[in-house]
This record gives structure tokens, C-alpha cells and sequence, in this order.
């Protein structure tokens, strides 16, 4: 038999106690917590060729990413894309980057939404549950952070993806990482995972509110709004069933019903295809420009697939996208920023934690 690793329990908390009934000389132990981890896609940690390429390798290598053969696609990957790939994208980085804090945006706003919903529970359960983050991509990762729950007394931890759609792209490969950092611990907490949280009325009112205010701040009405989702290959969900397609479609229309608007004042569209295949249809990229030729000059862009602003809308749509528009001879071009950490998106999410945590607190 194999050597079993030792429990990786801080005794040394401060909140470290002697289990109850336990013999005088027991070692203390921290008191049982429950964990909520908040998981989102991923970040280099710094915009150069080699923070680039390191991160990149790891995201494009993922199988429910890109699920070619690894014999098919790694020679590919590591001798072709990962040569160019990084300077490009370390470029796109760069425009966007936080250079006070050293990072990227989605760090800082995924630190902003953690530290907001850790008080907001905190205020209703105490010390009894912890709120931490994770990324599937880079730093800090998931292993560490479900290793250092465990460490810090969690016997319960609640796993949540930060995308309100799901995708086996997205959600699923989060999952399988967090399932194999559990699978690393000798003493395992029980746990769950969210389930997509896209047609939940306060996500919904959220996401209304925010366009709501920004249409009030605009100084032209736009014709149209442009709810752009990250695009996935129509291949997974033709064999494959991923729902991600179906659930957009819906978190559209129930937007537009909550604003109370017509069919043609609100559409859905997928950015950020890669690889030659098709992907989900119509392209953003495309379909902002057909906008323009057709006659609608103002539009906004959205973008409800993602948490938190990040490369794929402070730089794809905010400068790629909206450069595709105005060449076509769009005028004015809105961008409706992420719900990040406003106020009704956090409360939105924690109502999420608590429906989920039913029965643990």
C-alpha cells in the first residue's frame, strides 16, 4: 500500500480547539467552517511572452476547451500557435491591464465580488462560513485554494463557477478541477456545485437595472442592444448537447421582458470564435457591422455570459468589435460594462450561495 498523506489541518488557527470528548493531549484542530469558493476562467500573472505562453498552454490545452486529440493538436499548440499566440495576446493585455495592482482586470474584480459577498454572508453567518476565489487558469488555482479550506477547517465547501450559463467549456471543466484538487485531500469535504443561475429573477433584474442606467446616461437612445455571448463551436452543441446555446437565447428574451421591449430593440449574438470550424451564429464581430450597413448607427453591447469585465469585453468588444462597427459607418457605440461587483449583482449572487448552502447553515 501507498503512503497516505497527512491531513493538512492548520492547528495552529486561532480558532483551534480540542475536539469535544477528545483526551487533554488531543491536538487542537480548527473549528468546522463551511468554504464558499468562487471560481472564474483564469489570468496570466503578467503580460509577457512567457507569463502569456505558460498561461495560454494550460487554457488551450484543456480538453472541453479545445477537444481535438492531444497527438492532432499539441504539436499544433506548442510549435505553432504558442510562438505568435503570446505577444499578441500579451499585447491586448497590456491595454487593459491594472498597472497599479499588477494584474489583470478579472483579478481585481474577482477580489472586489469576493470581498463584498464574504461580508454580505458574513454578516448573517459570522465566522461559520469563508468566501474565497479561484481560477481555472493560473493563479491563484483551485488546488490550492480547496487545500488551503481544508487547512483553515472547512468540512463543507460550496463550489461556484462564476458563469451564469452553462457550458462544458466553462462550468464542467471548472468542476472537473475542483473534483480533482478534492480528489488530493485525505480528508475530504463534503461539497457541492452550483447549478447555472442565468433565469434567476435577481440575476435578471440585476442585469436590467444596469442597462436601464446606462441607456439613462446616454445621450442618444441606441437602436439596438447587443447581447454578445462568448462563442463556443457548433459542433458541442449539435453531438454533444451542451445547452450554453439555449440558455443565451433565454437569458436574452427574459431580458427583454423584464424591459418590457419589442424583438427588434434586443438580439444575441457570439464573439471570440478560434480555429477554422464554425461557431455559434451570428458573429458579434459580423453582426455590428451588418448593423451599421443596415442603417442602425447607435448601438449598445452587453455582454451577459460573463461575471466580471475582463480581455474578452474590455478588449474584444470595447475595441475590436466596436472598430468593426464604426468602419462600417456606425456612429455611436455603448458599451454596457459587466455587472463586476454593483450592489444587485452581488446580492443576486449571494441569494445564489444561500439557496445552495439549504440545510449546511
Amino acid at each position: 500500500m501507498g503512503t497516505m498523506k497527512p491531513t493538512r489541518l492548520n492547528t495552529h488557527a486561532q480558532d483551534a480547539v480540542c475536539p469535544a470528548h477528545a483526551q487533554t493531549d488531543h491536538p487542537k484542530i480548527p473549528k468546522e467552517k463551511i468554504g464558499v469558493l468562487l471560481a472564474n476562467l483564469g489570468t496570466p500573472d503578467a503580460t509577457d511572452y512567457w507569463s502569456m505562453r505558460k498561461y495560454l498552454s494550460e487554457f488551450l490545452s484543456d480538453q472541453r476547451v479545445i477537444d481535438y486529440p492531444a497527438w492532432k493538436w499539441q504539436p499544433i499548440l506548442q510549435g505553432i500557435i504558442l510562438s505568435i499566440r503570446p505577444q499578441k495576446s500579451g499585447a491586448a493585455y497590456k491595454t487593459i491591464w491594472n498597472n497599479e495592482a499588477n494584474e489583470s482586470p478579472l483579478l481585481t474584480i474577482t477580489k472586489q465580488q469576493t470581498s463584498a459577498i464574504s461580508a454580505a454572508l458574513g454578516s448573517k453567518y459570522g465566522e461559520g462560513v469563508m468566501v474565497d476565489y479561484c481560477m481555472r487558469y493560473g493563479n491563484p488555482s483551485t488546488k490550492s485554494k480547496v487545500a488551503h479550506m481544508v487547512a483553515q477547517g472547512c468540512t463543507k465547501i460550496l463550489f461556484f463557477p462564476l458563469y451564469p450559463q452553462y457550458a462544458g467549456a466553462t462550468v464542467a471543466t471548472a468542476n472537473d478541477q475542483f473534483f480533482r484538487a478534492l480528489m488530493e485531500e485525505n480528508w475530504q469535504p463534503a461539497s457541492r456545485t452550483v447549478a447555472p443561475y442565468f433565469d434567476k429573477p435577481e440575476y435578471i433584474d440585476a442585469l436590467a437595472n444596469s442597462v436601464e442606467r446606462a441607456y439613462a446616461g446616454a445621450d442618444k437612445k441606441p437602436d439596438i442592444l447587443i447581447c454578445s455571448y462568448h462563442g463556443l463551436p457548433e459542433r458541442y452543441l449539435k453531438e454533444g448537447g451542451d445547452p450554453y446555446h439555449c440558455q443565451c437565447r433565454k437569458t436574452t428574451r427574459l431580458l427583454k421582458e423584464k424591459l418590457g421591449w419589442a424583438d427588434t430593440e434586443i438580439m444575441t449574438t457570439f464573439q471570440s470564435k478560434f480555429g477554422p470550424e464554425d461557431w455559434l451564429q451570428p458573429y458579434t464581430v459580423e453582426e455590428v457591422a451588418r448593423q451599421a450597413e443596415a442603417g442602425n448607427k447607435s448601438i449598445a453591447v452587453c455582454a451577459p455570459a460573463f461575471s466580471a469585465d475582463c480581455i474578452e469585453t474590455l478588449e474584444e468588444i470595447n475595441e475590436e468589435i466596436k472598430e468593426s462597427f464604426e468602419e462600417a459607418g456606425g456612429e455611436t457605440f455603448l458599451y454596457i460594462p459587466c455587472l463586476n461587483d454593483d450592489d444587485a449583482h452581488i446580492s443576486a449572487l449571494t441569494k445564489v450561495i444561500e439557496d445552495n448552502l439549504s440545510g449546511w447553515v
